[in-house]
């Protein structure tokens, strides 16, 4: 195994045993950095400042990644132009927060004749947002409720 002194110097390929001797004359552990490398990587380290490094790096990480959350609208079928408005507006602020954000026209008893309303509401609240989305979902129907997801355009492109 390939074998790193505690202050990062290589020692070369060693056998297990020659490795554990040379911690054991540092006063320190012996720790496997990489398993999977031919041949294994070893260093030679305080297993506690190691561990305590290790959790340091992995909250760093996982602050730097942004979970983005589903975040819902809910309209109605004939919903009037001034709600209709703000319920735009709050949409555009999930968006621009990053968030997705699910779209659901709910209809009530007879409203579900009016099927085609619905669809048409959802075509103008896209209409309304411009280019700058994805649409993760395609308006559908599941029971009395007509629902459409979508995303803001990733920055990448």
């Amino acid at each position: 195994m390939r074998v790193i002194d505690e202050k990062g110097k290589q020692l070369g390929v060693l056998t297990l045993g020659e490795a554990l001797k040379k911690a054991e004359e540092a006063k320190l552990d012996l720790i496997e950095i990489a398993p999977l490398a031919k041949p294994p990587v070893t260093k030679i380290i305080d297993f506690g400042k190691f561990k305590y490094t290790e959790e340091k790096k992995q909250q760093k990480q996982k602050k730097s990644t942004k979970s983005t959350e589903l975040k819902e609208v809910r309209l109605s079928p004939f919903i009037a132009d001034g709600d209709l408005e703000t319920r735009l507006r709050r949409i555009k602020k999930f968006l621009k927060n990053g968030d997705k954000v699910k779209a659901v026209v709910k209809f009530k008893g007879r409203q579900m004749g009016s099927k085609p309303e619905g669809y048409k509401l959802l075509q103008t609240i896209l209409g309304k947002l411009g280019e700058n989305i994805n649409i993760d979902m395609e308006p559908k129907f599941i029971g009395r409720h007509l629902t459409m997801v979508v995303s803001p355009m990733s920055k990448k492109k």
